[in-house]
């Protein structure tokens, strides 16, 4: 099976060491996990499997490889699939290339049972409905399920995993469990990239602790988990904060009569909101709000509305009926009918950051920009106060002069967060972002919210997530389930006695369905 940069090295342009003396082996039949924080070379080691490299780089060492393709399922799919055809259309191309040895009449029948049985395989439900939409149509979770389908229909024997758990769900995460432990007992090599810790101790049968570039420590997981000799691997798998929720939350306990007639009124209202795609409904929301200074978490699973619930507030999707208001202003649909105040006062971080950024400008250039536009503030203080932003995010200036591609798809979304920032928003919709970052990025991340809720009064959060911890940053959570309103109340009381199932499967601790992975 192959083996990695054996004792070889790779160099950006400026003679920059992107990935130094990375030996890896991969095994018929195993795992091997490659635990990093963003940036710290895991992407580019994996890369090097599929024989690509950063353009410029200097490169020593060998490959090894086996004969035929090596799948991949990239951390944004988006980028792995073709916006103008359907997904029915990107699967069954590369299912016939799988059945040109079957009697013609023969072809167009496994080429269907292929799709399906791919499709099944990689957890996608639905899949007759879902083949007929485009990419776009597709939450980021089941763009990465069809990316997934799209590597199994290769018939590799390598597979490369790159954050296949991210955006998704803690029910679709145990099915990726299982599903990937099936692959492997298919005799298939597989290379697992992860930033979920619970995932990587559930799956792995070898792991390696990459930083800078550099593999730290290696071992069976058990082992490196219970006795880690680096301090930096020991900061990784140290246990998670009790909570990261403020000192003084606003109350969130039900409102009685005297206290609903002196709360404040509702910053942000959502009322009968019917949203499609083409003409099919997708989310029914009789009533939802957001209150001054408040954090709502909206959780669900992959395809339950989520994302089209924060697009639809940030005029990214304008075909629903009903109303969304904004100090009681009702907010147009479309984002270019929005004034400059309203389209800083909500501002929107995507789930997938690198789609959000033009490619042939300077990061810092970007994120000032939004200073610029929306605040009319003058270039150079908008520059100054987006290094300052960025740096209070562990970005510093000279990693945000690069362009976009010289970033980690974890760099790239604090970066999303900062331009956001500078807005001055009064509602910022967060989708997943900190679904892509590693365990010590994410911790930073979150104390940073916790941070701004408490300086910035005049800031509301709605926190689109799939991480029970991340959840647990709100004061309210609603629970959505296949478009529809599920659960709706203060976080603490549906963390510890929910009243939906779907509640108690997606907010349960990771710890209860890590312990029934496949040994």
């Amino acid at each position: 099976m192959p083996e990695g940069a054996r004792g070889g090295a790779g160099e950006a342009p400026g003679a920059r060491a992107l990935v130094d003396g990375v030996s890896l082996r991969l095994y018929a039949g195993r795992i091997t996990a490659l635990v990093g924080a963003s940036g710290s070379g895991k992407t580019t080691t994996a890369a090097a499997l599929l024989g690509e490299y950063p353009a410029g780089a200097h490169v020593t060492g060998t490959v090894r490889v086996p004969e035929g393709p090596v799948g991949y399922v990239p951390q944004h799919p988006a980028a792995a699939l073709n916006p103008a055809r359907r997904v029915d259309a990107l699967l069954r191309d590369i299912a016939r290339a799988r059945v040109r040895d079957l009697p013609r009449r023969d072809r167009r029948t496994a080429v269907t049972e292929r799709v399906l049985r791919a499709c099944a395989e990689a957890q996608l439900t639905d899949a007759e409905t879902l083949l007929r939409r485009y990419p776009h149509q597709l939450s980021g979770g089941q763009q990465q399920r069809v990316v997934l389908a799209q590597a199994l229909l290769t018939g590799a024997r390598v597979v490369i995993a790159d954050e296949p758990t991210t955006g998704q769900d803690a029910l679709t995460k145990r099915r990726i469990v299982d599903q990937l432990a099936a692959v492997a007992r298919q005799g298939i090599a597989v290379l697992l990239l992860s930033h979920d810790l619970d995932v990587v101790h559930a799956l792995a049968d070898d792991l390696h602790i990459m930083c800078a570039g550099r593999i730290l420590e290696a071992g069976p997981p058990r082992h490196v988990r219970t006795a880690p000799r680096h301090p930096w691997t020991r900061a990784l798998l140290a246990p998670e904060p009790a909570s990261y929720a403020r000192a003084d939350p606003p109350e969130t306990t039900e409102p009685t009569d005297t206290a609903a007639e002196n709360a404040p009124a509702p910053l942000l209202r959502i009322r009968s909101l019917t949203a499609h795609h083409h003409r099919t409904p997708v989310l029914r929301l009789p009533d939802l709000s957001l209150r001054p200074g408040e954090c709502l978490a909206v959780v669900g699973r992959s395809g339950s509305g989520k994302t089209t619930l924060g697009r639809c507030v940030a005029g990214l999707h304008r075909a629903y009926d009903g109303e969304i208001r904004l100090d009681g202003e009702t907010l147009p649909r479309s984002l270019r009918a929005r004034s400059r105040a309203q389209l800083a006062a909500v501002q929107y971080v995507f789930q997938d950051a690198r789609d959000a950024f033009d490619e042939h400008r300077p990061v810092l250039d970007q994120v000032a920009r939004t200073a610029v536009r929306l605040r009319a503030v003058p270039t150079a203080d908008a520059l100054a106060e987006a290094a300052d932003t960025l740096a209070a995010l562990g970005l510093p200036v000279a990693l945000v002069r690069r362009n976009p591609p010289q970033l980690s798809g974890g760099e790239l979304q604090r970066a999303a967060l900062a331009r956001a920032l500078l807005a001055h928003p009064r509602v910022l919709v967060c989708d997943e972002i900190t679904s892509g970052l590693d365990t010590l990025t994410r911790r930073s991340l979150l104390t940073h919210l916790t941070g701004l809720l408490r300086t910035r009064p005049e800031l509301s959060l709605v926190l689109i997530t799939h991480d029970r911890d991340t959840a647990a940053l709100a004061d309210r959570t609603a629970v959505l389930d296949n478009g529809r309103l599920a659960e709706h109340g203060p976080t603490a009381r549906l963390l510890e006695a929910p009243a939906h199932p779907t509640t108690a499967a997606l907010l349960r601790p990771p710890e209860s369905w890590v312990a029934e992975a496949p040994a």
